[in-house]
Formats: C-alpha cells, sequence, structure tokens
C-alpha cells in the first residue's frame, strides 16, 4: 500500500519522481545562458565570421569577372592593328585590370606624341615618334599598382580574421572557466552537473572563434594566389605594350 501511494504522488507531480532536471547542453542553450562577457565575445565573432564570408563571395565574384573581361581584352587586343581600335572597346570591359593598364599606356603614347607635334597612334600620315619609351613604362607601372590595389581591396581583412579570431575566442574560454569555477566555489560542489555547463559554454567561444578563422585563412591565400595571377599578367601585357609602341613609335 505505501508502494502504491508513492507512485500515485509521483503520477500526479512528475518532479518528485525525476528529481531536479538535468542542465541543457545543446548549443543553443549554452549560448543563451552564458556569462555576458562570453555572449559577447561570440556576438564579435559571428560578426567578423559574417564579415568574412561577404568579403569572399564579393571578392570571387570581381575576380571571376576580371578573368572573364580579361580574357575578352586580350582577344581584341592582339587581333586588332591599331591601339584606337582596342581604346573603343575599353568601356566595356571595366572590370579588367588589362584595361586600366592599357588606357594609361595609351593615354601617355598620346601626350607625347601631341607635345612631339605628331599624328595619334595608329592614325594614317607619317611615322610617329616616341620622346621617352621609360615615360610609358612608368605609366604601365603606376597603372598595375592601382589595379592590384584595387584587387587586394578589402582582402587582409579576412588575414586580420585569420589572425585574431582564434585568440579573441581563447579569451571567451579563459573567462568562461574562470566564471564556471566561481560558480563551483559558490555551489560548494565539484558534481559534474555543476561543472559542465560552465566548460561547455566556454569551449563555444572557442569553437566560434575557429569557425570564423578556417574559412578565412583558407580563402585569404586563395584570394591572395588569384591576385598574384594577375599582377604577373599584368606584367607580361606590359611588355608587350611596351614591345609594341617600341617597334611602331620609336
Amino acid at each position: 500500500m505505501r508502494a502504491l501511494g508513492i507512485l500515485i504522488l509521483a503520477v500526479q507531480d512528475p518532479g518528485i519522481a525525476a528529481g531536479p532536471a538535468a542542465p541543457q547542453t545543446d548549443i543553443l542553450s549554452l549560448v543563451l545562458h552564458a556569462d555576458v562577457a562570453v555572449q559577447g565575445v561570440m556576438a564579435l565573432l559571428l560578426f567578423f565570421s559574417a564579415a568574412s564570408w561577404g568579403i569572399i563571395l564579393y571578392k570571387q565574384q570581381q575576380l571571376r569577372r576580371a578573368r572573364k573581361q580579361t580574357a575578352a581584352f586580350l582577344d581584341v587586343f592582339r587581333k586588332s592593328s591599331r591601339f584606337s581600335e582596342v581604346q573603343a572597346v575599353c568601356a566595356s570591359l571595366p572590370a579588367s585590370p588589362l584595361v586600366g593598364l592599357f588606357q594609361a599606356g595609351y593615354t601617355e603614347l598620346n601626350a607625347q606624341l601631341r607635345s612631339a607635334g605628331e599624328n595619334r597612334p595608329g592614325s594614317s600620315g607619317s611615322r610617329p615618334t616616341l620622346r621617352s619609351l621609360e615615360a610609358v613604362d612608368r605609366a604601365l607601372l603606376r597603372a598595375a599598382t592601382v589595379e592590384v590595389t584595387k584587387l587586394e581591396y578589402r582582402v587582409s581583412f579576412l588575414a586580420t580574421t585569420a589572425s585574431i579570431s582564434p585568440y579573441i575566442g581563447l579569451f571567451g574560454t579563459v573567462w568562461g572557466i574562470m566564471t564556471s569555477f566561481q560558480n563551483i566555489a559558490g555551489a560548494g560542489s565539484t558534481s559534474l552537473g555543476v561543472v559542465a555547463p560552465g566548460i561547455a559554454q566556454a569551449l563555444v567561444a572557442t569553437a566560434t572563434g575557429l569557425f570564423a578563422a578556417i574559412p578565412a585563412v583558407y580563402f585569404y591565400n586563395d584570394l591572395t594566389a588569384s591576385v598574384k595571377a594577375f599582377a604577373n599578367e599584368m606584367e607580361d601585357f606590359s611588355m608587350e605594350f611596351l614591345t609594341i609602341a617600341e617597334r611602331n613609335f620609336t
């Protein structure tokens, strides 16, 4: 009869039989119940991660468009017999860094030929003559620097994210463990139920830091390699441009 009475009381009030509820350890619950400082660390890391992915998607789209338009520009450049024909298509291919180089070299050519009283490049008449091929080379170098800077724009943020995110996450973990030990001291118990939630909350900060840093490292290296490939292509194009200029205008 006594056992039957205990069973009836347990059915009426499940909390009596089940005892205290076990702490929830899923990721969302850990984040929501974490210390305010740890939550701030994770929010900062999520900002870095979101900003990094935005830059990654933007730069990949930019570089993809630049590759496509560069191929089209080189096809026109190598098939045209006059620089004026190439200049006419430049406005339709603004994403290609080679367009910036060509326009800088073409502008310098025109400036020198006008100052010498000669005709524009590609026009009929007497053979035009350049006053300084080195000046054209310098114009191409300046344009190459500008174009590389455009391609590298915001890529350095990925390097920053890759460098500091793990440390920010580690700071959150250390802070969370300190708070966990304070809670253990306050509770006067070292049971797993007291220790585990605080440690788990602290480790989520480290995991968030790695979540932000790992893609940033990979895509920083990938984008840097792509920019370097464009820089090499611009160097080759500059040599080709100077060769044509020297052959036709000196």
